[in-house]
């Protein structure tokens, strides 16, 4: 079960803020569904396949594992559409892991922020770059993103 929170993030803070280096992730979508996405994902030097179930509250059945790297590209150049590229900074935050996806190409320009729990009633604290919840927003889904690239609705 994967319970997470996403958050818009401030372009102006975060620019400020020391960070690791980045891994870089390409992934593209086998099938975009609400009931079951089924995403191939190249991150750094490997590769997986994820299926996700229907989002419940914040929470959704996830199955993912690992695949061959040449196999990600093939599944991604011969049965996905758009791909989503992201550089993905993992920051620590008052004990908790932060994942921030920096987008590029069509999705250049927007910054997510998400953070896995334990529960869906979890407390945690926000860090001060962190702005809107988006977390029930589908506009900020890869999967959505895949397909309405950010470059096409951020000024409508």
């Amino acid at each position: 079960m994967e319970i997470e929170r996403k958050y818009l993030v401030d372009i102006q803070r975060w620019e400020t803020l020391p960070k690791p280096k980045p891994i870089k992730i390409v992934q593209g979508y086998l099938t975009t569904n609400p009931e079951k996405t089924i995403r191939v994902r190249i991150k750094g030097e490997k590769a997986f396949l994820t299926i996700k179930g229907q989002v419940q509250g914040i929470a959704r059945e996830e199955i993912e594992f690992e695949i061959p790297v040449g196999k990600a590209y093939e599944l991604i150049q011969r049965f996905c559409g758009a791909v989503i590229e992201k550089n993905r900074y993992l920051i620590n935050h008052d004990g908790k892991t932060w994942e921030v996806d920096v987008f590029e190409g069509n999705n250049m320009g927007l910054i997510l922020a998400e953070l896995e729990l334990q529960t869906e009633d979890e407390k945690f604290t926000l860090p001060h770059w962190v702005t809107q919840e988006v977390t029930h927003d589908f506009h900020y889904y890869n999967s959505y993103l895949s397909e309405n690239p950010y470059a096409n609705w951020k000024n409508t």
